[in-house]
């Protein structure tokens, strides 16, 4: 009994000694210099620095808006192979929601944010591949190899995702005590309160599903996805559903001279401004519609031999052409540039979209005319056309129009003309003036594709895809043996990370072969 007593109490002893090694080993380990947590807001700055896809690179030449005519730039084609899925951003989202949940209230901006940040990030990684983990994604340490969910699954989950964040933005922006956020920078960063910016978010939330809805166009009618329901929803609940009302709710980039400038600039002139030229695809459907935006972002082909001020003197390089062809077309003079005033004098350009108030009204307009909703498809699709005019500055009456001359050396020299100009004439023209029915639907997706320009990622391919308008150039010069693909192929590394379940998702799907010209769920084909 004595020897057990000694041995209870040596055990005892050996334990206490163990845990205050740990204790001590634990403590000495930590690096006092490095955080063992970040701020949310900080967190959030780098979620929303994800989100926009900037002017001049591969989304705006795939959505055939502009061209590249000198090889060493690159080209027009169209990509080949795979593309980079947003798993990072997401992981950052989950340590955001992690670090906000040790607020003081664990129903805060960040939260809802994190829902609709969430929806964002799958329903663009879904569109560009098809099948991809959600429901087991984000779980790298429980399961290293998620599961694929069904395409219609995510836009399910993700519909879900942005109606829990509306509701949680209501939730917040009723309790003003509620705990405020930071980090956000575009709309905090405009000198409102953080309750202000959250409503502003609340109508991006919003006018994002409207956008989701419409993507899913080609299978509405599919009873699990509810598209007219949800549309028709938002529509008849504003108060419930608030959505944007002007350019002022864009969620859209701002570009600062010191530290951000627009990616056409000043200091690059010298290096790309006469080797991107303007898509014959975006240039005729402003031309040809006596359309004044074309001559803010484009310059008078003057090799045409029409005055600068005439719609004729206008014309877009074919994107599917071949490369020298289109070099030797911008030579002669035949093919429009960026307007180099407008995008090249400065520093700041114009601000980009990332979700906004002019495709939001296109988007109503095509849901109405489609009859998933009640409403005015006319008057959605001109308050549309009238956003983007706004953006563009153009308004009724005299319009400066200024354009580089054309014995400039450089920047140094500027013609400009005073431009009378009728919105409604506009309107009114047979080539615009809305109707019912499916000449009305091409009218009204015409004009959504023109505010797409230079905007919003890949929405414009993404619409092309969709419904095949606009009609879209293809030749040698967009590869791909003339042929425009319909998805990228998925990443790599799934292939020797995830293999069992990325073969089951490409079989499920196109029959076992990641290919590029393959057609998705997405697509009703």
């Amino acid at each position: 009994m004595k020897h057990l007593k000694l041995y209870s109490i040596s055990l005892l002893a050996t334990l206490l000694l163990l845990s205050g090694c740990s204790k001590k080993f634990d403590e000495y380990s930590l690096n006092p210099n490095q955080p063992v947590s970040v701020p949310p807001d900080l967190i959030l700055t780098g979620i929303l620095n994800s989100m926009p896809v900037l002017p001049d690179g591969d989304a705006e030449r795939w959505s055939q808006f502009t061209c590249r005519n000198y090889t060493y730039y690159g080209d027009n084609a169209y990509w080949t192979g795979s593309t980079d899925l947003n798993y990072g951003v997401l992981n950052n989202i989950v340590a955001m929601e992690k670090e906000a949940g040790r607020l003081q209230n664990p129903v805060n901006g960040y939260t809802a944010l994190a829902k609709f940040l969430r929806a964002y990030f799958f329903v663009n990684m879904t569109l560009k591949v098809g099948d991809i983990p959600m429901s087991e994604a984000l779980q790298k340490l429980d399961n290293p190899t998620p599961k694929y969910d069904t395409q219609k699954e995510v836009f399910i989950q993700s519909l879900e995702l942005l109606d829990q964040a509306n509701t949680m933005l209501t939730e917040i922006i009723s309790d003003k005590t509620s705990f405020p956020i930071a980090g956000d920078i575009y709309f905090a960063n405009r000198g409102m309160s953080s309750n202000d910016a959250l409503k502003h978010w609340q109508k991006v939330v919003n006018a994002f599903k409207l956008r989701v809805l419409v993507h899913l166009s080609n299978v509405a009618d599919d009873g699990d996805l509810r598209v007219k329901e949800l549309f028709s929803q938002v529509l008849s609940n504003p108060d419930q559903f608030p959505i944007m009302e002007s350019l002022s709710d864009n969620l859209e980039v701002t570009y600062n001279p010191t530290y951000f400038p627009y990616p056409n600039n000043r200091a690059n002139y010298g290096f790309d401004a006469d080797r991107l030229n303007l898509s014959s695809t975006w240039v005729y459907f402003l031309a040809s519609r006596n359309d004044l935006r074309v001559m803010r972002i484009a310059e008078p082909a003057r090799g045409l031999g029409f005055p600068d001020t005439s719609f004729n003197a206008f014309q877009g390089a074919p994107s599917g052409q071949d490369l020298g062809e289109m070099t030797a077309g911008v030579g002669d003079k035949i093919y429009s540039l960026y307007n180099r005033k407008r995008f090249y004098d400065g520093f700041t350009g114009e601000n980009t979209f990332i979700i906004s108030y002019p495709e939001m009204c296109f988007n109503i307009a095509e849901a109405i005319n489609r009859g998933w909703a009640e409403g005015d498809a006319q008057e959605w699709y001109e308050r549309g056309i009238r956003a983007d005019f706004e953006f563009y500055n153009i308004k009724d009456g005299e319009n400066t129009i200024e354009f580089l001359a054309e014995d400039a050396i450089g920047l140094d020299k500027y013609v400009s003309y005073q431009y009378n100009y009728s919105i409604d004439n506009f309107l009114s023209q047979p080539s615009v003036a809305y109707e019912a029915g499916n000449r009305g639907l091409t009218k009204i997706l015409v004009q959504k594709y023109l505010a797409f320009a230079r905007n919003s990622g890949l929405e414009g391919y993404y619409q092309w895809r969709r419904t095949g308008i606009p009609f879209f150039d293809t030749g040698s010069g967009t590869g791909n043996s003339g042929n425009i693909p319909l998805r990228f192929q998925y990443p790599s590394n799934e292939l020797s990370t995830n293999t069992a379940n990325y073969n089951a998702a490409v079989q499920s799907q196109y029959g076992g072969n990641d290919d590029i010209n393959a057609a998705m769920w997405l697509l009703g084909r």
